[in-house]
């Protein structure tokens, strides 16, 4: 499989399939809430549903593989055929293989090194930076990152990594420069963002957790029109339709 990435930016839906996610946790923990939801994302104009079965929120407890298996496995089957990619989040290879061979086709790394499981089974990888600052500046880092990791035998998109191993200072300056990212020695990126009712949104503004999906919308389209190909939301209702314009404005899709 490979995504098209060239006709219009891409909503991917997000489904937490937990009990302790930072904004939904517990919403969808349930498979019929998990399905009814799935299902709800794709009628608001998701391309992608991600579906997350342990929480990377800060300060998160990890689980088990196995654990986290048992969640996917009532949930994959039921949703595998809705009509949109599923991709898995997880840094769990074991995990991974067991959502590829189960209906998920994309994987959603937030480790950043899951390439071998992506090769193995021709799928297209979601590489996130999550390190601290190593020296220089934070657009010298994911740069640094992105150029590690660049291979032509895969389909890699690399998502810059919010709210992960950054301070809320270096955060603001990945979001005010996402357009450095897009060209790398002269070869072009793909790129996600991940930042939907983040806390980077409390720390610009007064919103809490419940009132950030007017400002994920807005940083969305700022996102967009500086080439981001993928933007990962909880509100794809409302986000879907302003992506839809700003796509129309930079007349891509």
């Amino acid at each position: 499989m490979k995504l098209e990435l060239t006709k219009k930016s891409l909503i991917m839906g997000i489904l937490n399939i937990t009990p302790d996610s930072f904004s939904d946790g517990g919403f969808f923990y349930s498979t019929e809430n998990a399905i009814q939801h799935a299902k709800k994302l794709i009628a608001d104009g998701a391309d992608i549903i991600d579906v997350g079965a342990e929480s990377t929120r800060p300060n998160f407890t990890p689980i088990s593989a196995d654990e986290e298996i048992s969640r996917l496995e009532k949930i994959l089957p039921a949703i595998k055929n809705l009509g949109v990619p599923i991709s898995i989040d997880t840094y769990k290879p074991e995990v991974a293989e067991f959502a590829l061979q189960n209906g998920a086709s994309i994987i959603n790394d937030i480790s950043g090194k899951m390439f071998d499981v992506a090769k193995k089974f021709s799928v297209p990888i979601i590489a996130m930076h999550n390190q601290k600052i190593s020296g220089g500046d934070i657009i010298s880092d994911i740069k640094n990152f992105f150029r590690k990791n660049l291979r032509d035998d895969l389909q890699i998109i690399f998502d810059v990594g919010i709210g992960f191993n950054k301070t809320q200072e270096e955060n603001l300056t990945i979001l005010k420069n996402l357009s450095k990212f897009k060209n790398l020695d002269g070869r072009e990126i793909p790129l996600l963002l991940g930042v939907s009712r983040k806390s980077i949104i409390g720390y610009l503004t007064s919103f809490d957790i419940n009132n950030r999906d007017e400002a994920t919308g807005a940083i969305c389209v700022l996102a967009v029109a500086q080439g981001v190909n993928i933007v990962r939301v909880h509100n794809v209702a409302m986000i879907s339709k302003m992506i839809k314009i700003a796509d129309i404005l930079r007349a891509r899709g």
